[in-house]
């Protein structure tokens, strides 16, 4: 039987210049924010910005969980509310053919047990990337990113078009010889595939009950299964993806698994290194819950006024159960709050965790 490492606090180590890197990171969002707002009026969040689905599903706890996965919002069978967001990295709302990391964040509603320190509601969130590391190791790492990524906001989309072409060729000569290069990747050398076909993961870990995981969302149904890998050509058309998720869900549902890869080597699957995927040779990701979203219209202005404006999402809306652990997560307990706030402040609709998926069943 495997042998999963318990949640202990010494599995974090905390920098002593953690708090300026924060300050740092805090700063470059608020530029990347201004900019934007400047440019179109309106405020947008300072990563993933441009959002290609919204989605209302429900989520159903599977039965017969071992003890280990039976933790947290996942302790005892039950069905939830649940909403998705499927999105693309930059701070800025670009052409599709601008090619880049899909995000999907997730919302479980209903969820009872402790909360962590602020976080309100009785929400589950969950923020997913579709490569099962992140880019940069720590918080300073990712700073020096983000610095660029605030330096090239307001470049015109005519060069980051041209840039992307170049750096998907690069790639694809990279992955034929069996091989791929997550810096090409994020700087916009993803491949022009369907976003409905990834496979999501957390990235960094977190608590998951009395042990820790790192947590991935994946296609299951054969109608979303199909679409893995699948070429999607959106030259000409700048929601490309936006549109090809609205054909998808107009006609079909979808079903995805979530998935939880629990710690069992402290050396191999290091907590405070985002950069370093956990081998799945040691802990394969095991399956926890359903996601079913029906048939829906995944994109209208109601639903972009209610989930994109009206909400925000962050791993540290949740429970204390599945605290987030690691560099990178506590970088997001200080910046997403204020990204969020940005947005309330200057689009002058309040961001709440809901209560009821209702209002955006439109």
């Amino acid at each position: 039987m495997t042998d999963f490492i318990r949640y202990t606090p010494d599995l974090e180590a905390p920098q002593p210049d953690e708090a300026a890197v924060h300050a740092g990171m805090v700063e470059q969002f608020a530029k990347i924010q201004e900019t934007t707002l400047k440019d179109y009026g309106h405020a947008v969040r300072g990563v993933h910005a441009k959002a290609h689905g919204l989605l209302v599903g429900s989520l159903e706890v599977l039965p017969g969980l071992s003890p280990a996965l039976a933790q947290g919002a996942f302790a005892a069978r039950g069905r939830h509310d649940v909403v998705l967001r499927f999105s693309t990295n930059p701070g800025d709302i670009l052409d599709d053919s601008v090619s880049t990391p899909r995000g999907l964040a997730i919302k479980i509603l209903g969820v009872a047990g402790e909360r962590l320190p602020d976080a309100q509601g009785l929400t589950q969130d969950f923020v997913l990337a579709n490569a099962p590391a992140f880019t940069a190791p720590d918080g300073a790492a990712f700073l020096k990113s983000l610095k660029l990524l605030a330096a090239t906001t307001d470049t015109p989309q005519v060069f980051k078009k041209g840039f992307s072409a170049l750096l998907r060729g690069v790639e694809a000569v990279l992955e034929g010889l069996g091989t791929k290069s997550p810096t090409v990747i994020a700087l916009g050398g993803h491949p022009e595939t369907h976003i409905l076909g990834e496979t999501f993961y957390s990235q960094a870990p977190l608590r998951w009950g009395d042990y820790v995981a790192k947590v991935a969302v994946a296609p299951v149904s054969p109608e979303l299964t199909a679409l893995t890998g699948a070429a999607l050509n959106v030259n000409g058309k700048p929601n490309g993806l936006r549109e090809a998720v609205a054909a998808f869900f107009a006609a079909q549902a979808g079903v995805w698994e979530i998935r939880a890869q629990l710690l069992t080597n402290r050396e191999t699957m290091p907590v405070e290194d985002a950069s370093v995927p956990w081998p799945e040779t040691e802990s394969p990701y095991r399956p926890v819950a359903r996601i079913t979203v029906p048939r829906q219209e995944a994109w209208n202005d109601a639903k972009a006024r209610a989930l994109d404006d009206g909400l925000a999402f962050s791993p540290w809306h949740g429970l204390a159960a599945h605290r987030p652990l690691g560099a990178i997560m506590r970088a997001r307990r200080v910046v997403y709050p204020r990204s969020a706030g940005f947005r309330a402040e200057h689009n002058g609709c309040p961001i709440h965790e809901p209560g009821s998926a209702a209002a955006f069943r439109v």
